[in-house]
């Protein structure tokens, strides 16, 4: 589980995108708080962070012609099986929006995507 440097969304391949929006479905649901070496980062935020990713992650897919489920953009939706947050404190959007996405992050991805095979 890797949420992708941010600025690499536009250049991920088909598959590392859909696999980025399923992620960060899984994050927001049920997954939340549940310890991964590569996303602990994520949760010493808050989860409206993840819906601001999640956002960008929706936003290159609709780009690319795919039509994620409506009920994501919701902030509060944490999907079917997962009780919906009752409010949530929206947070001033950052860029990058996670400040664990810089640099180092960036090359640490790249070199992740390399080893698949794919060179952005």
């Amino acid at each position: 589980m890797r949420l992708w440097h941010e600025h690499m969304l536009p250049r991920l391949p088909r598959q590392q995108l859909l696999g980025q929006h399923r992620e960060c479905a899984a994050l927001r649901g049920s997954g939340w708080g549940r310890p991964h070496m590569t996303v602990n980062y994520v949760f010493t935020h808050s989860p409206y962070k993840l819906y601001q990713y999640h956002l960008l992650v929706m936003q290159e897919m609709r780009r690319r012609g795919y039509q994620p489920d409506p009920l994501w953009y919701n902030p509060l939706y944490r999907g079917k099986s997962t009780p919906a947050y009752s409010e949530l404190s929206e947070v001033t959007l950052t860029s990058p929006i996670y400040p664990e996405h810089d640099q180092h992050y960036w090359v640490e991805c790249e070199e992740n995507l390399k080893g698949k095979g794919i060179r952005i």
